[in-house]
């Protein structure tokens, strides 16, 4: 019978401190914790949508953020629509509309986009993936209708069939719930043969185009689930936050998952995670800090992922184990 590999506890553990901690700070009067856990295991289920090309395909995306923006707006614009325009019966079916359209959104730029960025490579496809969400962001920003640089105000949440988003129990359950789907799915693929194509074409493209593999088509199908996959966190987002604006899908917030992934490991299933969580909670901590330390909290930020990339092969998911894992 096999034994579960150290990375493998790790994961368990972490998963299972995600499911328990948060309910029970909120059922013991400590909802900031909840609310702070909801928002960490949201930009988990990114950041993990990040790794499936970044970790596992070596697409470095410095756009990935635009996804994020583009889902919580698929939620925001038909909410906006709903209120100011008296379409309270469509209103009803929120959540059939909602959800698909944020994937759906995500998927779709992700495959216009992507047929032009998978044409490059290196540092060319990093400065084009920054291009195309730089280019959204400044479209949004244009849009008055939708609040413009100020944002736009979420006053009915998605309407779904199994959980009440406005109870902040129910919310968080349908985003770890999420969390769970979107490690089965990612792990799923990379253990598939299409999984072995795509690592294949990240360590050597050429070889695998000699066998006979499209690692064009492999990589761009990966980059559209990957959208789609982020797409879905923004739609979780904007329900989360209540609030949308052009800053979601900036430039730097695709830092920060390529961050998150970075230092908690990539091409590992845990790693994304454990980037997100410690990200959000040095984030809290930092910036709570007495003035001025705590202006000036993504300086020690930054030293960490540079002591992690040179000291810690694998970032934190590295420390669990001493052999490679998926």
């Amino acid at each position: 019978m096999p034994t579960m590999s150290k990375r493998g506890w790790i994961t368990l553990v972490v998963l299972i401190l995600l499911a328990v901690l948060p309910p029970l700070f909120y059922l013991g009067g400590q909802a900031f914790y909840l609310d702070l856990a909801t928002r960490l295991v949201i930009l988990a289920i990114a950041a993990v949508s990040l790794n499936l090309i970044l970790g596992y395909g070596g697409l470095v995306s410095f756009g990935h953020a635009a996804f994020v923006g583009l889902g919580a707006y698929a939620v925001g614009i038909p909410a906006h629509h709903w209120l100011y325009g008296g379409w309270d019966a469509i209103a009803t079916l929120s959540g059939w509309l909602h959800i698909p359209l944020a994937v759906g959104v995500t998927a779709l730029f992700a495959l216009l986009t992507g047929l032009v960025c998978l044409r490059t490579k290196g540092v060319y496809f990093i400065m084009i993936t920054m291009a195309f969400a730089q280019m959204v962001y400044y479209l949004i920003v244009s849009i008055e209708e939708y609040g413009g640089d100020d944002g736009l105000v979420i006053d009915s949440r998605t309407e779904l069939a199994f959980f009440d988003l406005d109870k902040p129990l129910q919310m968080y359950a349908l985003c770890f719930l999420s969390l769970l789907v979107a490690l089965g799915l990612v792990r799923m693929i990379v253990n598939s043969r299409f999984g072995m194509v795509l690592q294949g074409a990240k360590g050597n493209p050429e070889r695998m185009a000699t066998l006979g593999f499209n690692t064009y088509a492999y990589r761009l199908t990966a980059y559209v689930i990957s959208g789609a996959m982020c797409g879905y966190a923004g739609a979780l987002l904007g329900n989360f936050t209540t609030f949308i604006s052009p800053e979601m899908m900036d430039w730097h917030r695709s830092g920060e998952l390529m961050f998150m992934v970075i230092l908690g490991g990539a091409a590992t299933t845990i790693g994304p995670v454990l980037g997100a969580t410690v990200f959000i909670v040095l984030e809290e901590v930092l910036s709570s800090l007495p003035h001025p330390f705590g202006i000036y909290w993504q300086l020690p930020f930054g030293l960490l992922l540079i002591l992690v990339v040179m000291f810690i092969r694998g970032g934190l998911a590295g420390l669990f184990s001493g052999r490679k894992e998926r």
